[in-house]
């Protein structure tokens, strides 16, 4: 380590200039024991960066102020494993040198994060406080930390690398950036060999292909399946022409940002502007792409311009068509408490017609009547229903309910 010294008049102020300064720790070795005792010998004789101090408070001053004075330039902090791996590097064009955080504020750091001796994210901002205990780094600042392989940029206002938990954690106003994903956060936590990452706090995720936000407290994204992960009650908006076409909510959910299908469970809802329709479900899949939704359990559609709801053990919707498919104990009941009952029904949104079959039974209240059949067709809300075919005698059932008897 070379050091020039310069005398500045009478005063005898000394001052490094362009010193290059290279701190090494192991893991086997406290931090900063490398220091050449004789470096604190000299600086302990004078003060850096300004004029000595008056004799009367020489004494007073002590060694602890002028530790925490000393400016470095061109430093390089690094950091390796057991095995003499690199685990950090970070170069600064001048570091504050402070005793209890061994490297206090840094101008312009610039530097390497390595795992298994490859860089996994590549760190950089205009001033940060750097401090490191041989375990973990920590910066403070307007900080960006990049992955090199991926092109994701982490941005926010403190880092802090855990090599040997192969943990990244940025924390204090997050903001990601990637061609597939841009979310902002409290805090991003990366699993750096697992290609994995958790937002958490006010996440705000938003994804170009499909277009849709994600909203919710927790979303863990794995990068590698593409793949969007929510354990916590979240709401996905589907944008088509930069406008909500649709919106879904549920407890948790999953989004394959590959395929563009959205699985959401527990609670599950879809909310549809065209057609005007809501779906809820224990269990939904969404297929952006093909824009169909499925369950698989039971299930109630609600059709808000004609008042109709359907309930069914499990459905499918093609949106474009706007057109229902409806299986398992499906009951259709409209405005006036009219009723159509069947194994099966299709409904028709556009052309507000419904066909139904197997065990068909119809109902109405005004004027009391029903049908039982084998297939029904009509408008359910204009009470406009043919139904057709017994069960065994081929003929179509009718009861008609006295006027007393439907009143009790």
């Amino acid at each position: 380590m070379a050091h020039q010294f310069h005398k500045r008049g009478r005063e005898g102020v000394r001052k490094i200039q362009n010193s290059k300064f290279k701190i090494q720790n192991y893991s086997s070795t406290p931090s900063f024991l490398v220091f050449p005792l004789t470096f604190f010998l000299v600086f302990g004789l004078v003060a850096c960066g300004g004029k000595s101090p008056p004799a009367s408070q020489q004494n007073t001053a002590g060694s602890s102020n002028q530790d925490s004075n000393l400016t470095f330039f061109d430093v390089t902090l690094e950091q390796a494993d057991e095995v003499g791996r690199p685990i950090w590097k970070v170069k600064a064009k001048t570091a504050k040198y402070t005793k209890e955080k061994q490297i206090g504020q840094a101008e312009s750091p610039y530097g390497e994060l390595y795992q298994d001796g490859k860089v996994v994210y590549q760190i950089k901002a205009d001033v940060a406080d750097i401090e490191q205990d041989g375990k973990q780094l920590f910066l403070k600042g307007k900080i960006f930390a990049i992955d090199p392989s991926n092109g994701i940029v982490l941005q926010g206002n403190e880092l802090e690398w855990r090599p040997k938990e192969d943990l990244l954690i940025v924390r204090k106003q997050i903001n990601g950036n990637h061609k597939q994903l841009q979310a902002v956060a409290q805090e991003a936590r990366v699993k750096t060999r697992e290609q994995r990452m958790e937002f958490s706090g006010g996440v705000v995720a938003n994804s170009t292909d499909p277009q849709m936000q994600v909203r919710t407290e927790h979303l863990i994204w794995n990068i590698k399946e593409e793949k969007l992960i929510g354990d916590r009650p979240l709401q996905i908006d589907r944008y088509k022409d930069n406008k909500i076409s649709d919106r879904g909510k549920g407890n948790s959910a999953e989004v394959n940002l590959k395929t563009k299908i959205a699985t959401i469970q527990q609670n599950a809802q879809l909310e549809l502007l065209d057609p005007p329709m809501q779906i809820a479900s224990n269990s939904m899949t969404w297929n952006m792409n093909a824009e169909t939704v499925t369950t698989n359990s039971p299930t109630r559609m609600f059709q808000r311009a004609e008042n109709v709801t359907v309930t069914a053990n499990q459905g499918e919707m093609k949106i474009p068509q706007k057109t229902v498919y409806l299986t398992g104990n499906v009951n259709a009941v409209g405005q006036r408490r009219q009723s159509l009952r069947s194994n099966t029904l299709t409904w028709y949104l556009d052309n507000k017609l419904v066909e139904a079959q197997g065990n068909v039974i119809y109902r109405q209240v005004d004027p009391p009547l029903n049908f039982a059949g084998e297939t029904a067709v009509g408008n359910l809300q204009t009470e406009n229903i043919v139904v057709k075919g017994g069960s065994s005698s081929g003929r179509v059932v009718t009861e008609i309910i006295p006027q007393e008897r439907a009143n009790r």
